[in-house]
């Protein structure tokens, strides 16, 4: 048979994923904070995007809240009457609050209408760090000049831990100088605060801290020093025969090796605390649950009236600015649909899982139901990948509490009756049977395995084990405790 080229005509039908698909796409699957990003820069790039005024935010309500029947309450007329600022007045004034919003950097005032932003104080502070400190212990102390380089080296390869992590060769090469005169320079840092900074290993920080306590040659230096893999496996009965000592001592020892700091570094962290803002508020009104979804902070956007309508009408344009601003309006529009759509598919959602998860907004954890997308996409109409978008990075505040999305989807285990009970109400329950164990008896996998027997959970031991190390608990070994 010849092996020939040929040309023929065939039809098919394909999705394209236009720029605007990827948009739409994209929206559904950002946060609340990453959505406020974008607009704002849609906002400085667009031209023809504008944000709404106030008075023009009044007027117009959302679409979603006009579905659901609810009218925007009118204000009172006597909100708007005229006040006159008299001596009183001036007398009455929070000064500290004007002084707080004045920014005396710039010396503008703030006009921003953001009650959370960052008081005074919170502007001026900054928390420093453990690179600063050990630098400025390092120039108040006496030392050569090059005992001061061999010095900034080191700190400089301190980790936030408070671990040197070089080498003393490195540092030798990089200053030309021989390692032992490293190591002694190293010895002069390791005295500095906090105790234990500049440590090779855990065992050498260890060491520093119980010297620094005056323990030197006690018994809690010798296991640091000959037994730490014996103290990590809690093997105090072969520690105490090795030493020739009593338990009892061992285990007093054990204690104050556990009261010491493993991470010098720890209080100069940098890592801000991050507070989760909800995408969704679920209340509940008499017999029945309203969503409500979280716009604040996300402006209200409209369409230039300087380039649009009329305003663009009274101006004899260039054929290439009305192609440009052409396309700035089918972005702008595009940009406003979609996130039209992006609300309307939470919201969808949103009243999807609070129906199927009646149960647990009304009684706790323990009746949360087994929950997967395919259930919420046939409830709504949509599919699986659409649902597993909306449910990334979004958050739901409800009376139980605040929860990501995707925390109501979780796999069923069989229970005795035929009946399924959620992965999530499973782990709450060997939680909770860890926290009021005997800490000098534990239970083990296998005892956990017949304990939720007893109240009709059918799971397997291999099961239990996934689970604990989810959450972060040890075995029944590493939970003995004999103090």
């Amino acid at each position: 048979m010849a092996i020939e080229m040929r040309q023929q005509l065939k039809m098919t039908q394909q999705l394209v994923m236009t720029p605007q698909l990827q948009q739409a796409i994209k929206l559904l699957q950002l946060s609340r904070l990453e959505l406020q990003d974008v607009i704002r820069q849609e906002l400085e790039e667009n031209p023809v995007l504008d944000e709404a005024p106030e008075a023009d935010e009044l007027k117009e309500a959302d679409q979603l809240e006009v579905q659901e029947g609810e009218v925007t309450p009118e204000p009172d007329a006597d909100e708007f009457k005229e006040v006159k600022a008299g001596e009183e007045t001036l007398r009455e004034m929070d000064w500290d609050s004007y002084i707080e919003g004045y920014n005396y950097s710039s010396g503008e005032q703030y006009h921003d209408d953001d009650d959370e932003r960052p008081s005074y104080e919170n502007i001026l502070t900054k928390k420093g760090t453990l690179f600063d400190h050990l630098i400025w212990q390092l120039n108040m102390t006496r030392l050569a000049e090059m005992e001061q380089r061999v010095g900034a080296e080191i700190i400089g390869n301190i980790d936030e831990d408070g671990y040197f992590r070089a080498s003393l060769g490195d540092i030798a090469a990089v200053c030309g100088i021989d390692e032992p005169f490293v190591e002694e320079v190293l010895g002069k840092i390791q005295e500095f605060d906090p105790v234990g900074v500049a440590s090779r290993d855990l065992r050498e920080s260890l060491l520093i801290q119980v010297r620094h306590l005056g323990m030197g040659g006690s018994l809690v230096e010798i296991i640091l020093r000959d037994h730490l893999k014996d103290l990590e496996t809690r093997k105090y009965k072969q520690i105490a025969r090795e030493e020739g000592v009593d338990v009892n001592d061992v285990l007093a020892a054990a204690k104050i090796i556990a009261g010491l700091e493993p991470q010098p570094g720890r209080i100069f962290s940098q890592e801000d605390v991050q507070y989760i803002v909800a995408d969704i508020f679920v209340y509940k009104v008499g017999d029945d649950y309203v969503v409500v979804l979280n716009d604040e902070g996300l402006p209200n956007l409209r369409l230039n009236p300087l380039y649009s309508g009329e305003g663009r009408a009274q101006r004899n344009l260039d054929a290439k600015v009305e192609e440009y601003l052409n396309d700035k309006m089918r972005s702008a529009l595009w940009l406003i649909k979609s996130i039209q759509q992006r609300q309307r598919t939470i919201y969808k959602v949103s009243r999807s899982i609070v129906k199927f998860q009646r149960d647990f907004l009304d009684r706790g954890i323990e009746y949360l139901k087994p929950l997967v997308l395919r259930d919420v996409a046939e409830d709504i109409g949509m599919h699986e990948s659409t649902i597993s978008r909306v449910t990334t990075n979004k958050y739901m505040q409800t009376p139980q509490g605040l929860f990501e999305l995707k925390y109501f989807f979780n796999s069923g285990i069989s229970m005795t009756g035929g009946d399924f009970i959620a992965s999530e109400s499973v782990k709450r329950k060997i939680k909770e049977i860890v926290d009021n164990e005997d800490s000098r008896r534990p239970y083990s996998d296998q005892r956990l395995v017949e304990m939720l027997e007893h109240d009709n959970i059918n799971i397997a031991r291999r099961t239990i084990t996934k689970y604990r190390e989810m959450l972060r608990i040890g075995s029944s070994s590493e939970r003995k405790r004999h103090f």
